[in-house]
């Protein structure tokens, strides 16, 4: 979640894929029963990040703030279904 703030105010190179890796890592352990509320998250956050592109002063910074969080659950969704479909081809 730092890095994500931070981002938004400061050029932080590579943060795009530090913020997808943290998310996979999160992702590793995340609970059976939440999965699919982390793939749901990564979506509606995915959708709904340019909301308040609008909003005067604040708004394109929230929107960076939004649209890294929404980075680091698509890193951990991706893991999720990866993980799922590899246990899934096992026998």
């Amino acid at each position: 979640m730092v890095l994500a703030v931070v981002a938004a105010f400061v050029a932080v190179p590579y943060s795009g894929a530090a913020l997808a890796i943290l998310g996979a890592v999160v992702g590793w352990g995340v609970a059976a029963e939440v999965q699919v509320h982390v793939i749901v998250s990564a979506i509606a956050l995915h959708l709904v990040a340019n909301v308040f592109d609008t909003i005067p002063a604040v708004g394109p910074t929230l929107t960076s703030i939004i649209s890294a969080i929404g980075s680091v659950v698509a890193g951990a969704a991706v893991l999720i279904v990866l993980r799922n479909t590899s246990k899934r081809m096992m026998p």
